[in-house]
């Protein structure tokens, strides 16, 4: 999503609605996080506000704003190698990126 941000292409993050609404409710699920679940939906409308305002630098600072406050990372950058279980259909490096 970061590249789509950085091109300022509203329609393909706009797509990723669902992944901010999964993210925000899974992330957050206690009570005691209500404080930091309702940072994170305040900054997902403020990334969906400058979608409909098709303002492409307001994407990309609440987007950066977004990642930094939830401390979101990409997966780490791993060889077949590292680690137990890469030939497990339940692993999380099979089939993906980090594998």
């Amino acid at each position: 999503m970061k590249a789509a941000v950085e091109k300022g292409d509203f329609g393909a993050v706009a797509e990723e609605k669902n992944a901010f609404i999964l993210f925000n409710s899974g992330a957050y699920p206690r009570v005691v996080d209500k404080q930091s679940k309702a940072a994170a939906v305040a900054a997902t409308n403020d990334i969906f506000s400058a979608i409909k305002n098709k303002d492409a630098a307001g994407l990309k600072q609440a987007y950066s704003s977004y990642i930094a406050t939830n401390e979101i990372s990409p997966l780490p950058s791993i060889s077949n190698k590292d680690g137990q279980g890469y030939s497990g259909d339940f692993d999380y490096r099979a089939r993906t990126s980090a594998g």
